[in-house]
């Protein structure tokens, strides 16, 4: 058995890890050459943040709206709003640079709450004012943050992009909340 001084053995394991980082370090260097992913401004990640926590929030408070509610044009809003916010999450999500993470889902578990046990009447005017009023003033309040002071240009396109459909949203919830007689709430 031949024996070794230790730090032979450490110099040897060191220079074993060091060829691995550097190999595992080159094959991730064009996905990191893509818009700078690891330094996205702080702008964007903030939109990023915002705008998909609005988004998948009105989405999935319009699925419990459509079970919820027993007004026909609540539910033809939240029908609206959903399929629209379908497609504007997939957008953020194909916009993103790479290697960053937008999430999937993740909806503001405190509203999606308030709202949940709620039924016919008393569900309708809590969707309205926090939902449709509030939540659309939320992504409007991102998606215009963005194309003021976004940084990544894919994501500044997607909010460009998105902002007339979430401006119609707004505007329908503030008609529905006005035939609803809610129009000083939440507004």
């Amino acid at each position: 058995m031949i024996r070794l001084p230790l730090a032979t053995i450490v110099s040897a394991s060191m220079a074993g890890l060091l060829a691995v980082a550097t190999a595992a370090s080159a094959q991730t260097a064009p996905a990191a050459a893509a818009p700078d992913a690891g330094r996205l401004h702080a702008a964007d990640q903030t939109f990023i943040a915002d705008g998909t926590k609005a988004v998948a929030t009105q989405r999935d408070a319009a699925r419990i709206a459509n079970s919820r509610s027993t007004d026909r044009d609540v539910k033809a809003f939240a029908e609206r709003v959903s399929t629209d916010n379908a497609k504007i999450s997939d957008a953020l999500r194909a916009a993103s640079p790479r290697g960053v993470d937008v999430p999937k889902n993740d909806p503001d578990t405190a509203v999606l709450a308030s709202i949940n046990n709620l039924r016919g009447a008393e569900f309708d005017k809590a969707y309205i004012e926090q939902v449709a009023l509030a939540g659309e003033q939320k992504a409007l309040s991102a998606f215009q943050a963005e194309i003021a002071s976004g940084r990544d240009p894919q994501l500044k396109d997607a909010a460009k992009k998105a902002l007339p459909t979430i401006q119609e949203h707004y505007a329908m919830a503030q008609e529905l909340a006005k035939h609803k007689h809610l129009s000083a709430a939440a507004q």
